[in-house]
């Protein structure tokens, strides 16, 4: 197991001057215009990589698609999003994270060289018993997997068929604003449901019959978050668009607040 070995929080010195909106609205106008990153292994030394989940996505029935390349459900909004979110990180604290971005496949034990992995439409993933099983070791070793992207009551019910593979016996539960992961950086007290870009032609914030957000977790024996759960939100759409005067700061905000006090989380329990 070489997963990063959590850093304590007071070697965590993060530097909050820029503020997020000031990301929005001028320093981060250069966020759709910055270098992206491909897949290089992660030969740059960081004490913490962005890596995204590669998967096979499945149909409706769950029946393999057999479609594991860049077009696949695992991707969408890949590199943009990821490498927004990073330069964020960067920025708005002392995490030391020169690397590019990284893509962990399944199928590969290297996903035991990361400490957080962030996947979407979890709704179509499929795993082989070898790969849950590998993803199963992955969050029990220290692990930590953040999904998003996935509206409504069907798309549940399928994430939850590959969840119950890797996790049989694990509860979910709702998060609430007094918990932890929500005051380890910042202080969110305010959660509201984070829309994709369909939000910019219709001002609608909810997909299929996703309306409501549900902030959720699976827990180890010890309570420590393993799976964080945004369910009928795409934080990766806010980060995305945070650029975009047409996307409302209010949702890039939160949505850059959430996934930093989720990687300060992973790194420090």
């Amino acid at each position: 197991m070489k997963l990063v070995r959590p850093i304590s929080a007071t070697a965590l010195l993060f530097s909050l001057s820029l503020g997020l909106f000031a990301l929005q609205r001028g320093g981060g106008q250069g966020f759709g215009r910055q270098q992206y990153y491909d897949y290089s292994g992660a030969s740059a030394p960081s004490e913490f990589y962005w890596s995204r989940l590669q998967y096979t996505s499945g149909s409706a029935n769950g029946a393999s698609y057999g479609f594991r390349g860049f077009r696949g459900g695992w991707s969408r909004d890949y590199p943009k999003a990821d490498n927004d979110c990073l330069i964020a990180l960067r920025r708005l604290t002392r995490i030391n994270s020169p690397s590019p971005l990284n893509v962990v496949d399944l199928d590969s034990d290297h996903i035991f060289d990361y400490p957080w992995i962030y996947a979407v439409q979890v709704n179509t993933w499929t795993f082989t018993d070898a790969e849950a099983k590998r993803l199963h070791d992955y969050l029990l070793k220290g692990g930590f997997l953040m999904v998003d992207d996935f509206h409504g009551t069907d798309d549940w019910e399928h994430f939850m068929a590959g969840m119950r593979m890797v996790l049989p016996d694990r509860p979910v539960e709702d998060l609430q604003d007094n918990d932890e992961i929500y005051h380890v950086l910042y202080d969110i007290d305010e959660k509201f449901q984070i829309p994709s870009e369909i939000y910019v032609n219709t001002g609608r914030t909810y997909e299929k019959d996703g309306y409501v957000p549900k902030w959720r977790a699976i827990r180890n024996d010890h309570g420590r978050i393993m799976v964080a759960i945004c369910a009928n939100m795409h934080l990766g759409d806010a980060w995305e668009w945070a650029d975009s005067p047409q996307y409302p700061e209010k949702f890039s905000g939160l949505a850059f607040r959430i996934v930093l006090n989720y990687i300060t989380y992973a790194l420090t329990h």
